[in-house]
């Protein structure tokens, strides 16, 4: 793993000192190893690049690292998982190589000399991101993994292209302009991350996975194609697919997903992997082990909260496998001891609140390994999360209903504000019983109540799943934007309804939350993770897969759980799930309460003029009376305030 960064500089304005060093420097984390930079005569073109030393530790893997025939130089961040088979392939066809070493970016550069940019790109299979600098055509070419498991951020700012793994980078250089996109502070709150392609700066944007850049030095015109994406495999998967009988989708997914995990093993670094005791994590680490004639390193963290641990199954699994197991219990101070932190290992505001727990445990790793492997993307892949059903239900019910009449009814009961349901709800836990289980009434009806103008099974999702009601009269200054995502699933055809939701996540929270949160925290303290899940062989397969195979009687992610069960006894995995989280409704009542009260202080956010200060000290008061729990609402507000302290200073 590694971080690259660079610019074009077509003006060929003299800057003082060496910039593109103070760029890679920022990222010293994603690789703390090595280090260089190139830059062509005329000083247009510069490319730098920070090195987490994985495969080949020799000085043949330094980078930038330029083509046998000197024609292209390049930056790369990941890893190749079939870079040696690509060496076959170029030898089958007669082209012959004199290797300098064994490193997956010189295999990349050959690639490229033979079949061309696009062609290569096509046949990488792993996570990455890299930078290639055409000296003929004086082309740039950016791209990201099919996935997105690694960043890369790219943009104008005045007269300067901009690009890197991470915001900070292109933040230390002089012509970064650093506005605010206000919009990006409403997607934020309506999702507790920002959906590529937006960022949290204007003109700065995240390439989207799959995506593959071209930018001529002379003309200036930005090129994007798409070499894979998620709808296209799909809908190519499900005419080949051929899985008829329950056996067939076990052993064809034990297969595939344990050559992932063989490949992503690949390693000449001690390694391990996280292990929660789930589902996911179980399987990963069942099919490590199984290929290992060593014990595998394993990890856990667990919490004194009973709803939030699950350490002590983590352990289980690991003692019945026969991992080398470690665990850490947090607790809040240790939290509040990382959330200093949050603002610079995540460049942008991300209010995910597992990513407390995420770097606490990529912490405890890295104190043994160098890279990690996760269960990351089983969810999305095989139908794991509950409210897919629920809400393809609730479709199914609304639907039936014309579509002006929905939105009539939700202008009419949308004039009603929470705290008159609220109220209504108080009167009505005194007559009866039934509706004390009732928690946040007022903010859930009033969610409903916007959700039943939705116009497509997805749609509806999105709007279930945000975390702010009106996000719009939250941020000062803005209004709602198209989140790409939506306009994509326009043209996807031939998926049920729950198949649109998994492929909407997919293409959005899988990249832009999760993947965010486990790149972020890892390589905050230079420890590579590895995602076996979301191989895009994995993914097509899953993908393929009737929906009977993924769940059967009501029990999600069959055919994962059956692939376990060949390695793992049921007893130790059938439970409810706890998910990977924090306390924090408890916490914000307790030892966080100050901190956040500091943020939120109502002059203090007038002075800003960002946010409306009324709904969140609203908001916040309800919570802190116990009555209601709107910890998840108010982290994304506390995140966004951290963020705008640390880039204040």
């Amino acid at each position: 793993m590694c971080g690259l960064a660079g610019f074009l500089n077509p003006n060929k304005i003299d800057y003082n000192g060496n910039v593109i060093d103070i760029m890679i420097n920022t990222i010293q984390s994603r690789g703390p190893d090595d280090s260089g930079h190139w830059c062509d005569h005329e000083g247009k073109v510069t490319l730098g690049h920070r090195r987490l030393a994985i495969v080949d530790l020799s000085s043949a893997g330094h980078q930038p690292m330029n083509s046998a025939c000197d024609k292209y130089v390049i930056v790369f961040n990941g890893e190749i998982y079939n870079h040696l088979d690509l060496r076959d392939e170029l030898l089958q066809q007669g082209v012959i190589f004199k290797w300098i070493g064994h490193s997956d970016t010189e295999t990349i550069l050959a690639c490229i000399v033979t079949w061309g940019v696009d062609e290569t790109v096509k046949k990488m299979s792993g996570m990455f991101s890299f930078a290639l600098w055409d000296k003929e055509s004086k082309d740039l070419y950016l791209c990201r993994d099919r996935l997105g498991e690694k960043p890369l951020y790219y943009g104008w700012q005045d007269d300067v292209f901009l690009f890197g793994s991470e915001l900070k980078a292109l933040k230390a250089h002089p012509s970064f302009l650093n506005e605010i996109n206000r919009d990006s502070i409403n997607l934020l709150l309506n999702f507790n991350y920002i959906p590529a392609p937006n960022s949290i700066y204007k003109g700065i944007y995240k390439l989207i996975p799959g995506s593959l850049l071209k930018l001529n030095i002379e003309d200036r015109n930005i090129q994007i194609s798409k070499y894979w994406t998620i709808e296209k495999a799909i809908e190519n998967q499900k005419k080949q697919s051929n899985i008829k009988t329950p056996k067939q989708a076990v052993d064809m997914l034990e297969s595939t997903l344990k050559n992932a995990v063989k490949q992503q093993m690949m390693a000449d670094v001690p390694l391990g992997a996280f292990l929660s005791g789930g589902v996911d994590s179980s399987a990963i680490v069942s099919l490590m082990q199984s290929q290992s004639k060593v014990p595998i390193n394993t990890f856990s963290i667990g919490f004194d909260i009973d709803k939030f641990n699950e350490a002590e199954f983590a352990k289980a699994v690991a003692e019945h496998l026969g991992t080398n197991h470690t665990e850490l219990y947090v607790t809040s101070e240790m939290a509040l001891n990382v959330i200093p932190q949050l603002a610079q290992l995540y460049d942008e505001p991300f209010a995910d609140s597992s990513q407390i727990p995420t770097f606490l445990v990529s912490k405890l790793a890295k104190e043994h390994v160098t890279v990690s492997l996760s269960g990351d993307g089983g969810d999305e892949l095989f139908c794991g999360y509950k409210h897919y059903l629920q809400t393809v239900n609730l479709w199914n019910k609304i639907n039936r209903f014309p579509l002006w009449a929905r939105k009539l009814t939700s202008i009419l009961f949308g004039v009603i504000n929470e705290n008159v349901w609220d109220h209504l709800f108080k009167l009505l836990k005194l007559i009866t019983s039934r509706f004390n289980h009732w928690k946040n009434p007022g903010y859930k009806i009033r969610k409903g109540i916007a959700a039943i103008s939705s116009t497509t099974v997805e749609e509806l999702h999105l709007n279930s799943v945000k975390t702010w009601n009106d996000a719009d009269a939250l941020v000062l200054n803005t209004s709602s934007i198209n989140v790409n995502a939506l306009n994509r699933m326009k043209s996807v055809n031939g998926l049920d309804a729950i198949e649109r939701l998994m492929t909407i996540d997919s293409m959005m929270y899988l990249p832009d939350d999760l993947l965010v949160k486990v790149d972020r925290a890892a390589m905050g303290v230079s420890l590579e993770t590895r995602v076996p899940l979301l191989n895009h062989q994995v993914v097509e397969y899953a993908f393929s897969l009737p929906q009977q195979f993924k769940v059967r009687n009501t029990e999600s992610k069959w055919v994962l759980r059956e692939l376990l069960y060949r390695y793992v006894p049921k007893e130790l995995i059938e439970r409810p799930k706890k998910g990977f989280g924090i306390p924090i409704d408890e916490w914000l009542r307790g030892p966080l309460q100050s901190w956040a009260e500091k943020l939120i202080l109502p002059e203090r956010l007038s002075k800003e003029g960002f946010l409306n200060p009324k709904p969140i000290n609203d908001m916040w008061k309800k919570h802190l009376a116990g009555e209601y729990d709107f910890g998840q609402q108010l982290w994304g507000v506390l995140m966004f305030q951290a963020w705008l302290e640390h880039e204040n200073n």
